[in-house]
């Protein structure tokens, strides 16, 4: 069997945070996909501004921003890479599309990414009231899998307070994050922008969440390495 090549041993998203530390590279690029990453994940909505925009012709945009989708996992598949990222994306997007095309509004295209937004935000705001950091829940779920004693792999980090405190704001963040795109593209939806809310969407989409990655990144680093040499030396005695 073929040995994984560098581009799948790479950790993107909070998966890339879970193994950072504050002695270690951390690559904003490589967080978020790399450049092939970006471009597949946003490709299919500018295609759809573009096209919708250009011929005002929902059926033909739909249509072609699904092709589009498609070829790009087929090309994965062709040569043998990570087919995960396109397919999860080939998904999100074929629900945009359908969505799109059942209610013959090209502003529903963006409909999932509302509730989606929204979902998050709700979650991580009950997180935060709880006390208990969704994003640390995340992150730490990454980087230990609980396979077993939950209660001691819960405390292990939960009981660390410096860490958790990094995890807190973290949360906010991010939810912070989710709230602002919807109070940004909520009303040109209302008020059926279409252009103007596919540029919006583009915008807050992978520059927002790279800034987000990047800005955790600095605030779990040290408390995070910290959390996990106290960890090795405990091991070690």
């Amino acid at each position: 069997m073929a040995a994984p090549n560098a581009e799948q041993k790479k950790r993107t998203g909070l998966g890339a945070l879970a193994s950072a530390g504050a002695d270690e590279d951390f690559s904003v690029i490589d967080a978020i996909g790399g450049p092939r990453g970006v471009v597949e994940s946003m490709l299919p909505g500018v295609l759809f501004v573009v096209m919708f925009v250009a011929t005002n012709n929902l059926n033909l945009t739909v249509a072609v921003s699904a092709a589009l989708a498609v070829i790009q996992v087929i090309v994965r598949l062709i040569q043998r890479q990570s087919v995960m990222g396109a397919l999860s994306g080939l998904i999100a997007v074929g629900i945009c599309l359908i969505w799109a095309w059942k209610s013959h509004e090209a502003r529903n295209y963006y409909m999932f990414g509302f509730l989606t937004n929204t979902g998050y935000a709700v979650l991580l705001a009950i997180s935060l009231v709880a006390r208990v950091p969704g994003l640390g829940l995340v992150i730490e779920f990454i980087r230990q899998l609980p396979t077993e004693r939950f209660g001691a792999w819960f405390h292990d980090w939960m009981d660390d307070k410096a860490l958790k405190r990094a995890y807190m704001v973290i949360t906010a963040l991010w939810m912070g994050l989710f709230l602002a795109r919807l109070a940004v593209q909520v009303p040109l939806y209302l008020t059926d922008h279409v252009a103007a809310l596919g540029v919006a969407r583009l915008i807050m989409g992978i520059p927002f969440w790279a800034l987000a990655i990047w800005v955790s990144y600095l605030i779990i680093a040290t408390p995070l390495h910290r959390h996990k040499a106290a960890a090795k030396a405990k091991a070690d005695n």
